[in-house]
Parts: C-alpha cells; sequence; structure tokens
C-alpha cells in the first residue's frame, strides 16, 4: 500500500483563472444553462491572513461559483497585491488553477506535502474554513 499524503479522494472544486469574471460567469451560465452567479471579493489582507510564498501580502481576487452538485466550479480574477492566482494567470493565461480536496488535518497534510518536495505556495482563512496551495 501506498503512503497516505492527502487522506483524502473527494474533490470539491475546479478553479480557473481568468482575466474578467463578470464576462466568463456569462459565458459559463450560457453554457451550463444557468443564471450567472455574483462575484464576491476575498477578505482583506488583516481578515483572511493570506501568505503568498511565506509572505504577508494584499493579494486579492474576485470570486464567482457555480454549484455543479458534486463539485464546485470557482472563478477567480486576481487582483492587487501578489499571489499565485496573479502568478499563474500572467504566466500561463487563463486555465484551470487548481483541483481542491477536502482535507482533515491540514496542518499535518501540509507536512506531508513538504516531505515529499511539494511546497505550500499560498495560504490564507475565509469564513467557515480556510485554504492552502
Amino acid at each position: 500500500m501506498s503512503e497516505i499524503i492527502l487522506g483524502t479522494q473527494i474533490v470539491t472544486q475546479v478553479a480557473i483563472v481568468v482575466e474578467d469574471i463578470e464576462a466568463t460567469a456569462r459565458a459559463w451560465a450560457k453554457l451550463l444553462g444557468v443564471e450567472a452567479p455574483a462575484w464576491r471579493m476575498t477578505g482583506s489582507a488583516q481578515e483572511s491572513h493570506i501568505r503568498h510564498r511565506g509572505e504577508p501580502t494584499d493579494g486579492r481576487a474576485k470570486l464567482a461559483f457555480f454549484d455543479l452538485g458534486q463539485v464546485r466550479l470557482e472563478l477567480i480574477e486576481p487582483v492587487g497585491g501578489p499571489s499565485t492566482w496573479r502568478e499563474f494567470l500572467d504566466e500561463h493565461g487563463e486555465g484551470v488553477h487548481h483541483i481542491a480536496f477536502h482535507v482533515k488535518g491540514m496542518d499535518d497534510v501540509l507536512a506531508r506535502l513538504d516531505d515529499q518536495s511539494i511546497p505550500l505556495v499560498q495560504r490564507g482563512d475565509y469564513t467557515g474554513g480556510r485554504y492552502a496551495y
């Protein structure tokens, strides 16, 4: 049996970094035959405790979500200071940024990932949870 790293196989989200969240949300809504969701802004650095490459940052993002049953589609438009979202958009253009898994014991999972030479690039908090890339 292989070593347990994530501790889950439950995918909760697929996220796409975009240039224009409103236009992209309208396009996805048309494709899916649903209403375009309203976007919301991530919390301030003081609220989210965001750290990018180990340093505090004022990087923020506009977010829009489509609930697709088992998985959510997240659209991310970076704004503000340095972030993994801005890096991705600048280096690769629009595209899939991450696939999210629901994990228990995030600090333990991050330590196991680090042991596998998979570094933490960004982390932060939001109402109801926290995230790490």
